[in-house]
């Protein structure tokens, strides 16, 4: 599994006041810098949950790749065969259903196969709309067959979780790292995070906001004391071609980038999974996103 960096939410997740002396862990995975904070005096505790947390971020990475023999995979490589998949991918294999009719087929995991010909590689290269309509033959979730637990795609099509999975990894490593401790704690997969609760004190976590302008640079800063934040948007990953700029979020009914879409969504909600696919839907309502999070009434931040 490989998902975009979430632009908006700092891997550098600050602490204040300076009283505060966080056990910090810092790994990379899903091609993304990540970093767990344990609110703790205890260096060993803090390093224990700081490994509970990084090996299952990795568990899932290797389970969900995209790039190396895993489950997604085997899938990809089988289809036109029904297989049967264990409990846990029917589970996001469930929820991915889910997302799909809450936005009107615009989020849907089959639209991986958009990649053979979008790049965004930095070579400028946009795509013939001949090339697009004959791609689009192989994407459509209407075209899989799911009977729990048995799944079949059509003959050259493909399945990816990059869409849910880092905030999906954020809120299972959150919940084991949880059981294990009591002390406060905070888990940022790529910018994907979630808190355990307030601070011993009952202060908030402070997380810096990243400026799409100037990406590593803060424009401003969040106090969090419970929930998660999730980010969608195309701050690393477009394309310019001919003065017109593409985003990487592409659109899998006409195969072209969502028109008219923020640079990013960043969306507050009790789970970083929910937070992800509210900040999704919103991005994929193009120039509706923010009457679609108001309409929601969640905290979110959209940046144009």
């Amino acid at each position: 599994m490989r998902s975009e960096r979430s632009s908006e939410i700092f891997g550098s997740t600050r602490s204040h006041p300076a009283e505060h002396r966080d056990v910090s862990t810092t790994f990379t995975a899903m091609a993304s810098p990540c970093l767990v904070l344990v609110d703790t005096a205890d260096p060993l505790l803090g390093a224990a949950v700081g490994s509970i947390v990084k090996a299952e971020a990795l568990r899932i990475e290797a389970k969900f790749s995209r790039y190396r023999p895993s489950v997604v995979t085997t899938l990809n490589e089988n289809a036109g065969e029904e297989l049967e998949v264990d409990a846990e991918t029917a589970d996001l294999v469930d929820y991915s259903v889910l997302c799909y009719h809450l936005s009107q087929g615009r989020f849907d995991i089959t639209s991986g196969a958009l990649r053979r010909v979008w790049k965004f590689d930095g070579s400028g290269a946009v795509p013939t709309q001949d090339q697009v309509r004959q791609i689009l033959k192989c994407v459509g979730w209407h075209r899989v067959t799911w009977n729990r637990p048995f799944l079949r795609l059509g003959v050259g099509m493909e399945i990816d979780f990059g869409g849910i999975g880092k905030e999906y990894a954020v809120d299972r490593a959150l919940a084991l790292a949880s059981e294990f401790t009591d002390e406060p704690l905070l888990v940022n997969l790529g910018g994907d995070l979630r808190v355990s609760g307030p601070r011993r004190d009952g202060s908030h976590w402070h997380v810096a906001i990243e400026n799409v302008d100037c990406p590593g640079a803060a424009a401003g800063m969040l106090q969090l004391s419970r929930g998660a934040l999730a980010t969608s948007g195309d701050t690393y990953r477009y394309l310019i071609k001919d003065a017109k700029r593409y985003g990487h979020v592409l659109d899998p009914v006409t195969g072209w980038p969502i028109a008219d879409a923020p640079r990013s969504v960043t969306v507050h909600a009790d789970t970083c999974s929910e937070a992800g696919q509210l900040a999704k839907l919103a991005l994929l309502r193009g120039a509706g996103a923010e009457e679609f999070l108001k309409a929601e009434q969640v905290r979110a931040w959209c940046a144009r």
